[in-house]
């Protein structure tokens, strides 16, 4: 019997690793941002491209919420990332210190690249702060706190508007319930004005938004939520007004998720396509999936980034770069941050039906399944 079993294991196993490899198509590379970081923990990363090149930052330390957790940036240049540079920590006073938390970073177009990150004892009562950089990530301002009660993007990347406003993605964890709002800046970050909170934080809990721009003053935002399912929001006047949130077809496994909108108008989310299990609102932190759609309605299983039974793939950032590539970079397994670029042209897309990341030719599949062309 323990025969069997374990023959029955190695199958499933390896039935999931092919599964897995065949959703490469478009994965140019991957690799550590840090092959061998000095600290145990690494998590919620950021990207950003300068003009010198990509920058990326994290939070780094024994273990998320512990004091010595700081914020940590590395740069990218021809030979790699540069070793890992401790740009802000959670000191306060002489006798009091906090973690710092959730780092985003933004190139404002021929200005300065902002750096946003959160420093408390927890996210409901942690405190936003900004520093700048005027050469690309190399040298850093004093870090200013942000005005009290806001607290820059909370996960994931600023947009800005073809009407010149800053939109931060931001979010709240108090007792209310997990709420949506953003923060606005005229001003590239020197004054701010608030929208929302959106969303009664109990028949849907969300955070952690991110923002896709149609055009036209059409916004969409799509956020993690505690309701097993990704949800979404609906801009049709450049942010002024919201619809209700509405969970969407798209599984969610009560972790980070990210998206962009490209510059030749499709939209990609990068998050994992678990649906937890029973009626339970977290699930396993792998695989880590890219989809892709023109409407950010329907949307086409394009990648897995990487699957395995051991989580976690998880927290993802992702950017498009002046190349046309897609930057992904993401927590793997809490112990380092991974860099994955990809070619949005060699994509394969497929149809998600009910939620449910579809099969590919070649792989034990329903009859008739198989890869579509972008459609």
């Amino acid at each position: 019997m323990k025969h069997i079993l374990c023959f029955c294991v190695l199958c499933l196993s390896f039935s999931h690793t092919l599964q897995a490899q065949q959703w490469k198509k478009g994965l140019l590379y991957d690799e550590f941002v840090v092959e061998n970081p000095p600290f145990p923990e690494s998590h919620a990363a950021t990207i950003a491209e300068t003009p010198e090149g990509l920058v990326s930052a994290w939070f780094g330390g024994t273990k998320e919420r512990n004091p010595d957790v700081c914020i940590w940036v590395s740069r990218r240049d021809k030979n790699g990332w540069s070793a890992p540079e401790n740009v802000a920590n959670g000191i306060v006073n002489d006798t009091l210190r906090y973690a710092c938390w959730n780092p985003v970073l933004f190139q404002v177009p021929q200005g300065k690249l902002l750096l946003f990150y959160k420093i408390g004892p927890s996210p409901s009562k942690w405190k936003g702060y900004l520093k700048t950089s005027s050469d690309n990530g190399h040298t850093w301002s004093a870090a200013r706190a942000l005005p009290e009660g806001f607290i820059g993007p909370v996960k994931n990347k600023p947009v800005l508007l073809s009407n010149g406003l800053l939109y931060c993605p931001s979010s709240t964890e108090g007792e209310k319930g997990w709420r949506l709002h953003f923060e606005v800046s005229a001003d590239s970050g020197k004054t701010w004005k608030m929208l929302g909170p959106y969303g009664d934080g109990k028949s849907i809990n969300a955070i952690q938004p991110s923002i896709l721009d149609h055009g036209k003053g059409i916004l969409q935002v799509l956020a993690r939520s505690r309701n097993r399912a990704i949800v979404e929001s609906w801009s049709y006047d450049n942010g002024a007004t919201w619809t209700d949130l509405a969970k969407t077809n798209l599984p969610n496994n009560n972790s980070g998720t990210d998206a962009v909108t490209a510059k030749d108008g499709k939209h990609y989310l990068i998050y994992n396509h678990v649906l937890p299990p029973g009626d339970l609102a977290k699930g396993p932190r792998t695989p880590l999936n890219l989809s892709v759609s023109k409407d950010g309605k329907t949307w086409y299983a394009s990648l897995i980034v990487e699957d395995s039974p051991i989580s976690q793939y998880s927290y993802p950032s992702i950017i498009q770069t002046k190349d046309g590539l897609l930057h992904i970079i993401y927590t793997w397994r809490r112990q380092k941050i991974k860099h994955a670029v990809v070619n949005p042209k060699k994509l394969i897309w497929k149809k998600i039906e009910e939620g449910k990341w579809p099969f590919l030719k070649g792989y034990t599949a329903p009859q008739g399944a198989e890869v579509t062309k972008d459609p």
